[in-house]
């Protein structure tokens, strides 16, 4: 293989990258950058302008102070990388919100030697998820590698599928799934998609539209039977500091996924709103949570894998 060097702007494409085996041609990722274990020792070539310690109401006044200024919410570190000098850089345009923005990419690109190639991401349901694979896959040389990652996810995939359509139309839960809680967003992109497939009928998302905000009594006029709550770029310990601000929603004591105990959360960092290798694994959980009789929690039978999931999923029945 030819003298690669990679920087990565996403974790989600973090995960790729090593998913593929490349792990080693790694130069530099993003400061959100956490996971497999080792990157997060390689140097990082962002920067948020998001201040540490805020509240969530606070990080979303910000992030519409700063878009609607048209003042970035992310910094491209140029030094650092013209010293790591890439020959890819991987990034995104799905999103402003999510990470540097592709223009700002694009710029700085023309700026660096060897004009390096960009790699751009911009996935809306699962199966353009899984082409990103193929995507990178096809820009490092690694297409065969790439190929055999997605034949195995897909077939984690089609297990759930299949077992989903035998669930009776009657038998499928209305379920919201919430990636912000002040304000309320709905889970967008490809997450509407994963309800379906795990046997569910989404209440609040479009498939394959992005997130948008919703009126605080949003719910009641839903009344979903199960609430999911997978809150975008916070891990457990930080979600569970919002799920109180659900108490304060119009009508929350009298939600069916309250009176039944079918409230749930899960590390809304490592998995639904990144679009990598553990998105599948977010369908698992996710069809677990919502038919656990249809579907067991490891398809696959690794117990490993099993206890990673428990490891990141909650059921929060006497929470509230």
């Amino acid at each position: 293989m030819p003298d690669i060097r990679i920087v990565s702007l996403l974790p989600s494409s973090t995960e790729i990258v090593c998913a593929l085996g490349l792990q080693k041609y790694l130069v530099g990722v993003s400061h959100e950058c956490d996971y497999p274990a080792g990157v997060t020792g390689l140097p990082t070539v962002t920067s948020t302008a998001i201040p540490k310690g805020l509240d969530s109401k606070a990080i979303d006044e910000k992030v519409r102070e700063l878009l609607q200024t048209d003042a970035a919410l992310y910094h491209l570190n140029v030094d650092a990388l013209l010293a790591l000098k890439p020959t890819h850089i991987v990034t995104q345009a799905i999103c402003d919100v999510c990470a540097v923005s592709a223009a700002e990419v694009e710029g700085v690109t023309s700026r660096l030697p060897g004009n390096p190639q960009v790699v751009n991401l911009e996935p809306m349901s699962l199966q353009q998820v899984l082409d990103t694979f193929v995507l990178i896959g096809a820009a490092t040389q690694r297409e065969s590698e790439a190929a055999s990652v997605v034949q195995a996810l897909q077939a984690r995939v089609d297990i759930i599928a299949e077992r989903s359509a035998e669930i009776a139309d009657k038998d499928k839960p209305r379920v919201a799934m919430l990636e912000w809680i002040d304000p309320l967003f709905n889970a967008g992109h490809w997450t509407p998609e994963l309800v379906a497939m795990a046997g569910g009928i989404d209440c609040l998302g479009n498939l394959n539209q992005p997130s948008v905000g919703l009126a605080d009594n949003a719910l009641h006029e839903a009344q979903p039977d199960v609430l999911f709550v997978a809150l975008c770029g916070f891990d457990l310990s930080r979600t569970e500091q919002d799920l109180p601000l659900l108490e304060r929603l119009p009508g929350w004591a009298d939600l069916p996924c309250v009176r039944d105990g079918r409230v749930y959360y899960t590390d809304g960092n490592a998995y639904f709103s990144r679009a990598g290798p553990r998105l599948v694994e977010s369908l698992e959980v996710l069809a677990h949570a919502l038919h656990p009789d249809v579907h067991p929690l490891s398809p696959s039978g690794d117990v490993a894998r099993t206890w990673d999931i428990l490891a990141n999923y909650l059921i929060i029945n006497n929470l509230f």
